[in-house]
């Protein structure tokens, strides 16, 4: 059962980062100015990684 609690935290993780990489790209949409554009993109960027990196780790856990 550990390998099924250890699937649930990720998918809810993976839930998590998808909500914040949709919370920046509308953010994006609002923000004008290169500074702004360019931290955003970095923070979008930052959570792209978690999020492969978080379905990586589910799918070597499913296969078990």
């Amino acid at each position: 059962m550990a390998d099924e609690a250890d699937l649930i935290e990720l998918d809810r993780r993976i839930a998590t980062v998808r909500d914040n990489i949709r919370i920046l790209v509308e953010q994006a949409t609002a923000y004008s100015g290169a500074a702004d554009e360019a931290r955003t993109a970095d923070r979008i960027s930052d959570q792209e990684s978690l999020l492969a990196e978080l379905v990586k780790q589910r799918d070597a856990l499913a296969k078990g």
